[in-house]
């Protein structure tokens, strides 16, 4: 019997939108979820794709959420639980559609290379009120969330081009074992986990955003700063 072979680790899909102004009960709002598949090889620099932009920069974007990747994976599951909604790539606003990484299998800081760029993964996604807009379901966020199908975002360590079909390749496992579904596990489930707060805490390629959130957090549980 042939050795059992390793999960091609690839990209689907492409995808990237520019903002535009919807209207939501009567109040206009200006939203960049909405991303669709390209053809060809796309620039990725250091903030965005070629074609991409988010829309509230205080909340999106920025060198820790350059680049947002979704598992195909879970499309079946939100087939599921989503009947009559036609998904495509791109459906969830991910710029990645890959496939062979999960997010319990991914690493905080696990670095790879994705077509020629090089990237560094860096936090789960946490869905604003637009993903309740784009599906047209005020429920989809808690939802989405709690499914822990959240996604992970990079940064971009090395700028270059990817197109549908790249080949992605582990260049550096992070040296911790603390995953992307480890970071939502503390945010949603397991609050109080005061050792798994301290592993997250430590970890150097978590935005210091969510260091600090923990770092609170395992005061109050531990009735101490810790240092």
């Amino acid at each position: 019997m042939p050795p059992p072979t390793e999960p091609r680790l690839s990209v689907l899909a492409v995808n990237v939108g520019l903002p535009r102004e919807i209207e939501v009960n009567g109040h206009r709002v200006t939203t960049a979820i909405y991303k669709s598949p390209v053809s060809g090889h796309v620039t990725l620099r250091r903030l965005n794709f070629d074609g991409d932009r988010q829309a509230d920069l205080t909340v999106h974007g920025g060198p820790d959420k350059a680049v947002y990747a979704y598992p195909s994976e879970h499309y079946a599951y939100w087939r599921g639980e989503l009947p009559g909604v036609e998904l495509i790539w791109g459906n969830f606003g991910e710029n990645l559609t890959i496939t062979g990484l999960r997010e319990n299998e991914v690493r905080i800081g696990d670095r790879y290379r994705v077509g020629t760029a090089e990237l560094v993964v860096t936090q789960p996604r946490v869905p604003c009120y637009k993903l309740a807009i784009r599906f047209d379901r005020p429920d989809m966020p808690k939802r989405f969330l709690r499914s822990g199908r959240t996604g992970f975002y990079f940064a971009v360590r090395r700028e270059g081009a990817v197109c549908a079909g790249a080949h992605i390749a582990l260049l550096a496992r992070a040296e911790h074992d603390v995953t992307v579904a480890d970071i939502t596990r503390l945010y949603i489930t397991d609050r109080d986990n005061a050792d798994l707060l301290r592993r997250a805490i430590a970890v150097d390629a978590l935005p210091v955003v969510w260091r600090d959130y923990f770092a609170q957090r395992l005061a109050r549980v531990t009735g101490h700063a810790e240092h």
